[in-house]
């Protein structure tokens, strides 16, 4: 007999990995291609400062999460990434997140989090691979 709450489950742990995942892969398109209005200023990061580092995390950890591949890591890395650039560029703004702009950095901090700890749900690309795996090695 299935869970009662495996499905709103799967559908949850979906909408959350694809919502981070689109909002981390924009904030990276955003920095690099001037994507939704471009950086403050305009311009792009210059290469290899930490803010071109962290674009390119948001680009390809974002995405992988959107796809549901590699989840696991791309969203223990990018609860990292969210945690150094709330404490180096909003914590030192003011105290609170609501004061000092940093409120969707700790979001996507620990909706990453979550996602490394729980995985990508049954509908990911991870999901899919590991469960044909699962099958080869039965047989």
């Amino acid at each position: 007999m299935m869970d009662k709450w495996a499905i709103p489950n799967a559908v949850a742990m979906t909408l959350l990995r694809v919502v981070s995942g689109l909002m981390l892969f924009q904030a990276g398109g955003n920095k690099f291609f001037g994507w939704l209005g471009g950086m403050p200023g305009g311009g792009t990061p210059p290469v290899g400062s930490q803010i071109w580092i962290g674009a390119w995390l948001e680009l390809v950890c974002g995405g992988l999460m959107m796809l549901g591949l590699l989840t696991r890591p791309a969203a223990f890395l990018m609860s990292g990434t969210m945690a150094v650039a709330y404490f180096q560029f909003h914590q030192p703004q003011g105290l609170w997140p609501g004061q000092n702009g940093g409120v969707p950095a700790v979001m996507l901090c620990f909706a990453c989090l979550a996602l490394f700890a729980y995985g990508p749900g049954p509908y990911s690309l991870d999901s899919l691979i590991f469960r044909n795996r699962s099958k080869e090695e039965t047989s």
